[in-house]
């Protein structure tokens, strides 16, 4: 029973030095050309946190700025009603499927994580009447100040993650909250490649450093943007 138990406790040791090598030799130092930033004229963008899921929120005008392309600026024009958008990528059928936790398919998530090659992409838009604190009360929210040069590197990326069809993104129908749509998106969904590193890749492309095996938890990707990029999260609202 002893011997057994010091199997078991050696190769969860092994296990956790595997992590620990992987989270150092995966870690992306970002741009310091770009990140931090002293510009006074920096873009502050938002990293949400809905517990299994993350979102990018910028302000509707900028997702026109430098940058963008004909797919933002079809979305910009959509959501022109609201002052800021999030936007979240994720597996076609599992993220449909699943607006909260309660929701959540094993079989789905299963499905989605491992098929071979990956599964397809939708990106959901949201549109926010609120400020984004007030719009998701229970989320870790983490503000990131970027550059210009950073933030046109991001709306760069964002625009590529939209699927065209002549010239135009590609509206899926109605998004899981709020007034939201979901629209085609380029990437293949598996577990390489979850949501989470889609919102970090985001931040990569702007200069700020990221971390791909921190980054696949929400958990991890917000602990990442505090220890490696300084970002602190927006105070929860008092009960």
């Amino acid at each position: 029973m002893r011997r057994l138990g010091r199997v078991v406790l050696g190769g969860i040791a092994a296990l956790v030095l595997l992590l620990v090598v992987a989270t150092a030799w995966t870690a992306r130092p970002g741009d310091p050309a770009l990140y931090p930033t002293s510009e006074p004229d920096a873009e502050t963008v938002l990293l949400v946190s809905h517990g299994w899921h993350s979102g990018i929120v910028l302000r509707r005008e900028t997702v026109t700025g430098e940058g963008a392309g004909a797919a933002l600026r079809n979305v910009a024009t959509r959501f022109r009603d609201f002052s800021a958008l999030e936007f979240g990528w994720g597996e076609a059928r599992f993220y449909r499927a699943t607006p909260t936790l309660a929701a959540f398919d094993w079989r789905l998530a299963l499905g989605a994580l491992f098929t071979p090659g990956g599964s397809d992409g939708v990106i959901q838009v949201v549109g926010l009447e609120r400020p984004a604190r007030d719009s998701f009360p229970s989320a870790d929210i983490v503000p990131v100040r970027i550059s210009r040069a950073g933030l046109a590197r991001l709306l760069a990326r964002l625009e590529a993650s939209l699927k065209l069809t002549k010239n135009q993104p590609v509206d899926l129908g109605p998004g899981l909250y709020g007034p939201s749509l979901f629209y085609e998106a380029n990437g293949r969904f598996l577990y390489s490649n979850v949501c989470n590193h889609w919102a970090a890749s985001l931040l990569d492309a702007a200069g700020v450093p990221t971390n791909p095996v921190l980054d696949t938890h929400p958990l991890g990707l917000l602990l990442d943007l505090r220890w490696r990029a300084g970002a602190e999260p927006l105070a929860l609202p008092a009960d």
